[in-house]
């Protein structure tokens, strides 16, 4: 792998990281490199397909973890807003 592939990889990385000097940092490496703002741009719009991903995954799973607990207490097919219900 080379440097400038490193350099792209690492750009796309620190989008998906949310990490802002980290990308500043490979930004100014990416430059000095010669790579253009073209091939910056997809490293970046790829950081943010895997963040979105990433964040679309987690949204799921941490909802599959609240529903079995409110399935478990049998107070119904669906929650109770009555504060005196379990699912509550």
């Amino acid at each position: 792998m080379d440097e400038r592939l490193r350099e792209l990889i690492a750009i796309g990385a620190s989008v998906s990281a949310h990490c802002q000097p980290c990308l500043s940092h490979h930004l100014e490496k990416a430059r000095e490199l010669g790579i253009s703002d073209e091939e910056i741009l997809a490293a970046i719009e790829t950081g943010q397909m895997v963040s979105r991903g990433a964040m679309n995954a987690m949204g799921t799973f941490s909802a599959s973890l609240v529903k079995p607990a409110a399935a478990a207490c049998r107070c119904g097919s669906s929650p109770s807003s009555s504060p005196s219900s379990c699912c509550a």
